[in-house]
C-alpha cells in the first residue's frame, strides 16, 4: 500500500467525509486488489497474534537466548496490579504488555511487525491496554490498526522504518507515531487530531539512536517499548485536549529521514555506538559471542 502524505490521508477524509480508517482501507482494496471482508480477517488474525504475543510476554517469565534479558513484563505487570503504580490503569497495563511484546520477541516468540520486530511492543501495548480498559471492540482496534498502518505507510513512503536507514526515530518513533494516531482514533479524535498526535509523537522521537547491545534487539529495545507506549499515549492525549503540532506531520517526517542521513553509522543498528559500545555493552557482547 503507498500513500503519499499525511495531507494525501486528510483531503481525502474531507472529500469522502469520513474517517482515516476508512481512507487506508480503500487505499487497501485498491492496491491489494482485494475485498474489504479479506482485510478484516487478515486484520483480525494479526491483533489475535499481537494478543497472544502479550500474554505469553507476561506469563511465561522466559529469558532470551543471549540471557542479558527476560521477566521483566511479569514483574512490572504484578508491580501494577498491587495498585502501587504511579501510571494509570491505562498506562500501566501499556508497559506491562510492551514489556511482554518485546520479551516474547527476543525469546524467539511469535510477534507482529508493528511497523518492525524492534519496537513490536508499543502498538499492542496501548492497544490492548485501550481495549481493556474502555471496553473497545476487536472492530475498533483493527480500525485503529488501519489508521496506524496508514501513518506507517506514509512514513515508509516519505523516510523509512529501519533502523538501518533512519536509527530507532524510524522505529520506535514511526511506532509511537502510528500508535498515538491510532489511540487518538479509539478516543473519538478527529482526523486532524489523529494526525497532531502523530506528529507530537514523531517530532519528540528525532535524533533517537539504534544503539542494539551485542547487536542484539534486546537492550535498550524492550525497556524503550515499555517507555514509548505511555509516550504514544501521551501524545494522543495532548491531541485529544486540541493541542496542535506546530510542525505539520509530512514535515515532521521529512525532518526524521534528512535527521537520518545526518546520523553517523555507528548509531544505525550497527551496534558499534552509543550504548552497545560503554563497557557494560562492551562486556555483554564478548560473553555472549567472545573477543573479537
Amino acid at each position: 500500500m503507498i500513500i503519499p502524505s499525511i495531507k494525501y490521508m486528510l483531503e481525502q477524509t474531507q472529500r469522502e467525509l469520513c474517517p482515516l480508517w476508512q481512507v487506508v482501507l480503500q487505499e487497501e482494496i485498491r492496491d491489494r486488489e482485494t475485498t474489504r471482508d479479506e482485510i478484516y480477517r487478515r486484520l483480525n488474525v494479526t491483533y489475535t497474534a499481537m494478543k497472544k504475543a502479550a500474554e505469553s510476554g507476561i506469563s511465561a517469565q522466559s529469558r532470551s537466548i543471549s540471557g542479558m534479558t527476560g521477566g521483566d513484563a511479569a514483574k512490572y505487570y504484578s508491580y501494577a496490579r498491587s495498585g502501587r503504580s504511579l501510571l494509570s490503569e491505562l498506562c500501566s497495563k501499556a508497559v506491562s504488555y510492551a514489556l511482554a511484546t518485546s520479551e516474547c520477541n527476543a525469546s524467539m516468540g511469535v510477534i507482529v511487525a508493528a511497523p518492525t520486530a524492534g519496537s513490536a511492543g508499543i502498538m499492542p501495548g496501548a492497544f490492548i491496554a485501550a481495549q481493556e480498559v474502555f471496553g473497545f471492540t476487536d472492530r475498533d482496534i483493527c480500525n485503529a490498526l488501519l489508521t496506524a498502518a496508514g501513518v506507517g505507510a506514509v512514513i515508509s513512503e516519505k523516510a523509512s522504518l529501519a533502523g538501518a536507514v533512519c536509527g530507532c526515530q524510524a522505529e520506535c518513533g514511526s511506532a509511537a507515531a502510528m500508535t498515538a494516531a491510532g489511540i487518538c482514533q479509539l478516543m473519538g479524535g478527529s482526523p486532524e487530531q489523529c494526525m497532531d498526535a502523530g506528529a507530537l509523537a514523531l517530532k519528540n522521537c528525532l535524533g533517537l539512536a539504534c544503539d542494539p547491545v551485542a547487536g542484539l534487539v534486546e537492550v535498550p529495545c524492550i525497556k524503550r517499548n515499555g517507555m514509548y507506549t505511555v509516550f504514544a499515549i501521551n501524545a494522543a492525549d495532548l491531541a485529544l485536549a486540541g493541542i496542535r503540532s506546530f510542525v505539520p506531520f509530512d514535515e515532521v517526517i521529512d525532518s526524521m529521514r534528512r535527521i537520518g542521513m545526518d546520523m553517523s553509522p555507528c548509531i544505525r543498528e550497527t551496534g558499534e555506538g552509543g550504548l552497545a559500545t560503554t563497557d557494560t555493552g562492551k562486556a555483554a557482547r564478548e560473553k555472549i559471542f567472545g573477543k573479537k
